[in-house]
């Protein structure tokens, strides 16, 4: 079998222990993981069979978001903090799809991640990639290659998927939202992101228990608590929705799903 292989991992990599933003892309069908992220996802989904529907479903209600905010907000510039690994459909691709002018600065502090990232997302007045971490919002914000190529005087787009569930309450998730603001410019919008607690699914429960244990930490929380995270924020229209009912492009209708129930998305404007 392919995971008995022994696995090169770039220096400074431990391929033994997993990670989320490798879990993820191997949800998404992506080759950059290693065994012990392939462990723990197929673990996932030997309880819930349909996790990488969470997965996919976060990406489409990026996509939508990221869409609006370039096409009907008129923003063309954007920051992507915790960005993961490159997927086939990446932040500056849904925004200069929607709006050629747009520029991206993902960020995030995964070695592999920021790796991969700079190979294939950086591209010269369009994209670029940095190291930095969340919990550390005036270094993201200073760095040399993000001014360069963004204007903080000006509305910004900032992209948080996927990326506060792995905040736990110790840590002050609507702090760490919080902590942002003061270096956008009115005008600027948040979108968010976050596994979700609906409670009613007892599989999903142990899932929960197999990514706390093996990814050190992913909280599902409620969609009231995720609402709390935009303090500071006015909440556009749907407010926290399911992924899939979050602005379709046609009718919501039923969730395509029922797993789609355990991610929403969220968007708020700095007045």
């Amino acid at each position: 079998m392919a995971d008995d292989l022994p696995e090169n991992a770039p220096p400074g990599i431990d391929p033994s222990t997993p990670t989320f933003a490798r879990v993820y892309d191997y949800f998404l069908g992506g080759k950059d993981n290693f065994a012990a992220d392939r462990e723990v996802a197929d673990m996932v989904m030997q309880l819930v069979p349909e996790a990488p529907v969470v997965a996919q479903g976060n990406r489409v209600a990026i996509e939508r978001a990221v869409t609006y905010m370039a096409r009907d907000l008129g923003i063309d510039q954007f920051v992507d903090i915790g960005s993961g690994l490159p997927t086939s459909s990446n932040v500056h691709q849904f925004a200069r799809a929607a709006n050629p002018d747009s520029r991206v600065v993902y960020v995030d502090d995964d070695p592999i991640v920021l790796a991969h990232g700079r190979a294939l997302l950086t591209e010269t007045g369009v994209a670029t990639f940095i190291q930095g971490d969340l919990y550390e919002p005036e270094k993201i914000f200073t760095d040399p290659a993000l001014t360069r190529l963004l204007d903080l005087s000006r509305p910004v787009g900032i992209v948080l998927a996927a990326i506060i569930h792995h905040v736990p309450d110790e840590r002050d998730p609507a702090g760490v939202v919080r902590a942002l603001l003061p270096f956008l410019a009115s005008g600027s919008h948040v979108v968010l992101t976050h596994l979700h607690d609906s409670g009613d699914d007892p599989r999903v429960e142990e899932a929960k228990r197999i990514l706390q244990s093996g990814l050190g930490g992913s909280y599902f929380r409620h969609s009231s608590e995720v609402e709390r995270f935009m303090e500071g924020l006015t909440i556009l229209e749907p407010g926290v929705a399911h992924v899939t009912e979050w602005r379709p492009a046609g009718p919501a209708g039923p969730l395509e799903h029922p797993l789609h129930t355990q991610m929403v998305a969220v968007l708020g404007r700095k007045d």
